[in-house]
């Protein structure tokens, strides 16, 4: 029986007390920590990564949903509020069920019940996606989502003219758009289309298709200019490769 990481996120101590009391009778429902305002909650989610979390609506400083919006990923949601306005807006956010107080255990038995059924049935179904998902190459055609901070991307990867290592970051160019990614620049050329984008040296992921002239450089290397006026070193090892991959 799978244990769910859990976290309880109400502004009132009693309703948590409440909450953690009626819980103490579902041996799969683990509680590891709480908070009382959506700003613990975000800090306490990266923390731990729980499986679940309890959540109100209305809270000081930012509701229930504000808070969701803030997080990169979001782990499965049971909204406990005294107020039945938001159940719609709940479920539209995905939210495993939406339960007033004080909380019915019939009626919570239900929730964790609907809870281990999703559960089940997305870890089969993320797992198989996930494997092919990284598994598969990136053609030119394929969108790519990016977050960066507070903004999010969907671009083409054919608007991409190149990616930049910036220490532990990879940062990928798009019209007058750098937005930073946590990861290696080899994971990208793992999986980029090699028939399109090419490792030009230790720093630099260039996409063929943006190339506008190219000429010989220092030391046997190369060096290409990109269709924006951005030039990029082709280094000695990485031009011998290129020459014999792309001459007639």
């Amino acid at each position: 029986m799978k244990d769910f990481k859990t976290i309880i996120i109400d502004d009132e101590r009693l309703a948590r007390e409440e909450l953690k009391s009626i819980l103490k009778e579902f041996n799969e429902i683990s509680i590891v920590d709480e908070a009382q305002n959506g700003d613990e909650g975000i800090e306490l989610i990266k923390k731990h990564d729980p499986d679940l979390i309890f959540l109100d609506v209305n809270m000081p400083g930012m509701t229930g949903f504000e808070m969701l919006k803030k997080l990169d990923e979001i782990p499965n949601v049971i909204f406990v509020t005294a107020y039945d306005e938001y159940a719609i807006k709940a479920f539209e956010v995905n939210a495993i069920d939406y339960l007033l107080k004080p909380v019915d255990i019939a009626r919570l038995n239900e929730t964790i019940e609907k809870l281990k059924h999703e559960s089940e049935s997305e870890f089969e179904s993320s797992v198989v996606q996930k494997v092919e998902r990284k598994n598969r190459s990136l053609t030119i055609t394929d969108r790519v989502f990016i977050k960066d901070g507070e903004k999010c991307y969907f671009t083409k990867l054919a608007d991409v003219r190149m990616l930049e290592s910036d220490g532990n970051y990879v940062k990928v160019y798009f019209g007058t758009n750098r937005p930073l990614i946590l990861r290696s620049l080899n994971s990208f050329e793992e999986r980029l289309d090699p028939t399109y984008f090419f490792r030009a040296n230790r720093k630099f992921i260039i996409n063929l298709e943006w190339i506008e002239n190219i000429e010989n450089w220092f030391n046997g290397g190369l060096q290409v200019e990109l269709k924006d006026g951005e030039k990029i070193e082709i280094s000695r090892r990485q031009a011998i490769r290129f020459r014999e991959t792309f001459s007639l």
